[in-house]
């Protein structure tokens, strides 16, 4: 299986942020030109990109459609998209936009109807974003979280057509502690959805153990923006 790295590009009122476990006051700005960054991030070599428009995530609607937009032109690699997409008309809008998958977070938990309609119109292009914190679902941008098993909501979608699963660990997410690949491999064990691991890589060994794992890929940030990770080490390690 051909592991993916994906680079962050978190948007927070038109600028390219990184969140410390996902607390809003808790922003760095690194960027602000998110389209000029994604370029960046392209030009170093990096196939696809992950964005996420956090004010989106806690409004339930986009609200940094003018970056998002601005990255598409920017760029030629494929674009995921996150945050605040939560009815049909918001997936079809950023498909036909040129992302080239939506993440349904949210929107997976209350309405998994919606999920396999999606993929029942759109095969191979939806994503659901499972967000973690000591193991239960969080939503809405992580401000509340529920009491459903991260294990049993993946388990729900298997067989829909879903293309991937994102699994974010909330506690480490920006906090440069390492990946939970403990938790993240028991995940992928159990899916034949591939599973992409986020939250908390600090460092090239934590690209190294999980290669020649399940797991489809890694999510990079705060490691990358800060200068921690190389991008040219962090694509050698899968290749």
């Amino acid at each position: 299986m051909r592991q993916t790295l994906y680079p962050a590009i978190d948007l927070k009122d038109g600028q390219c942020v990184r969140l410390r476990r996902g607390e809003m006051d808790q922003a760095t700005v690194y960027a602000a030109d998110p389209a000029a960054q994604a370029r960046a991030w392209q030009d170093a070599g990096f196939a696809w990109l992950h964005v996420v428009d956090l004010n989106g995530a806690f409004a339930g609607r986009s609200t940094n459609a003018d970056a998002v937009r601005a990255i598409l032109r920017a760029v030629s690699v494929p674009v995921q998209l996150g945050g605040g997409v939560r009815d049909m008309a918001a997936i079809e809008t950023w498909l036909t936009a040129g992302v080239r998958r939506v993440i349904l977070g949210s929107a997976a938990v209350r309405e998994p109807a919606l999920v396999h309609e999606a993929c029942r119109a759109f095969p191979g292009r939806v994503v659901v974003g499972i967000d973690a914190r000591d193991g239960r679902v969080a939503t809405d941008g992580w401000a509340h979280t529920t009491d459903r098993r991260a294990l049993d909501l993946a388990l729900s979608f298997e067989g829909t057509g879903v293309a991937a699963i994102v699994y974010t660990d909330i506690g480490r997410d920006g906090m440069l502690s390492g990946l939970n690949i403990a938790e993240t491999l028991a995940l992928a064990d159990r899916l034949a959805t591939p599973v992409i691991a986020s939250g908390g890589v600090a460092s090239l060994a934590d690209l190294a153990a999980l290669r020649g794992t399940r797991i489809a890929g890694a999510i990079l940030g705060r490691a990358l923006y800060d200068g921690r990770i190389d991008p040219a080490a962090a694509l050698s390690v899968f290749t």
